[in-house]
């Protein structure tokens, strides 16, 4: 952990959390932490001081984690945003891109409250029923393994979740860039026939490739009931899009996989939790996103900075204690609403990678914006 007696303190504390087998979304608690993290993040990551200062919002004035200022995520392309030394530094995630792209960067000098984040969140939200240590199932990612991408969130959350929740025979169906369509077929085809449920993970647009490659061989599967997919959205740069309802209407129609067993997972590399659809924890209630008690969302009118009215559409902001090492308060650039206790997402903020880029080039860098 950090060789700050602060910072582990504090670290410890929010591992505390995270370890304990029953969620307690604790308000009191959180806001406690999330000042304290405010506090940490402030007096050691200068540009973020900077932003914050900018603001008038600073430790000791603010009263609430809503008020702590959020940086919009088109700042972590323009400067580095830690809070430790940079000889400290012992992972980077990387947000997605081209070789030519300025792509935006997470660093971290500890991996332990990513990994502790991640795994109480995926066994709740995919896998409910699996409810001692030693459950596993069945699961096939169509992403490559953080070995080939170690740059990439996404490939890491999904190798730690097959090395502690992953039966035999599960394992990455990407590799060198290609999707595996044979070797995925002869997993499903086996799941089918020995009635053995499966869950396939992977982002939306590798499932618009399987669904392409098999309906071009007239290929139709009836997975069992109990199988399920996880889709984490992301049709970033690729040839073609589909629309989310059209997607799980052909998730359904060649692998009988249900929209009601379709979990949609919200979560970004800038972020160390991430949220879900609530159809598997809570199947009789609407569908909304749901995340762990160390991360709050909140919804704020674009217009007027504030939080929106339960229902009004606003921007998505997140504060993840599990960013400890980085910046909590994320401003995603995403529109979305709250449903009961969660929220929906809409889509993509018009303008919101441009404007997050220049906050970051003028704000954070002290530049003049005007």
């Amino acid at each position: 952990m950090s060789a700050d007696p602060a910072r582990s303190e504090l670290d410890d504390a929010i591992l505390d959390w995270m370890r304990e087998p029953d969620w307690d979304y604790d308000e009191a608690r959180f806001e406690a932490l999330a000042q304290e993290t405010f506090r940490y993040q402030y007096n050691h990551c200068e540009v973020y001081k900077r932003f914050c200062d900018g603001r008038g919002r600073v430790p000791g004035r603010v009263e609430s984690w809503r008020e702590i200022p959020a940086v919009p995520t088109g700042a972590f392309k323009e400067t580095e945003l830690r809070s430790f030394p940079p000889e400290r530094t012992v992972h980077r995630f990387q947000t997605s891109g081209t070789s030519t792209a300025v792509r935006g960067t997470l660093y971290l000098d500890s991996l332990k409250l990513y990994e502790a984040s991640l795994l109480p969140s995926f066994r709740r939200f995919v896998f409910p029923e699996l409810e001692s240590p030693g459950d596993r199932a069945a699961i096939r990612v169509l992403a490559p393994s953080s070995r080939e991408f170690p740059e990439s969130s996404l490939s890491h959350m999904f190798q730690i979740a097959l090395a502690e929740l992953g039966a035999s025979g599960s394992g990455f169906d990407v590799e060198s860039g290609e999707l595996l369509v044979d070797r995925i077929l002869t997993n499903l085809v086996e799941s089918a026939a020995s009635e053995s449920p499966i869950a396939l993970c992977g982002t939306a647009f590798s499932f618009v490739h399987l669904i392409d490659h098999l309906s071009q061989r007239g290929v139709m599967i009836g997975l069992p009931p109990a199988s399920r997919v996880m889709e984490t959205g992301g049709f970033k740069g690729q040839s073609r899009e589909m629309p989310r309802a059209e997607l799980y209407s052909e998730i359904k129609r060649v692998l009988g996989v249900s929209a009601e067993r379709i979990v949609n997972q919200y979560g970004m590399t800038e972020l160390g939790s991430q949220f879900y659809d609530s159809v598997l924890h809570a199947p009789t209630e609407p569908r909304r996103k749901l995340g762990p008690p160390w991360a709050r969302v909140v919804i704020i009118d674009p217009e007027t900075g504030h939080e929106s009215v339960t229902g009004q559409v606003g921007t998505i902001c997140v504060f993840d204690l599990a960013n400890s090492g980085s910046i909590a308060a994320i401003e995603t650039g995403d529109l979305g609403r709250a449903v009961l206790d969660g929220f929906e997402v809409i889509g993509r903020e018009p303008g919101a990678e441009a404007r997050g880029c220049s906050i970051a080039a003028d704000e954070l860098l002290g530049r003049d914006s005007t």
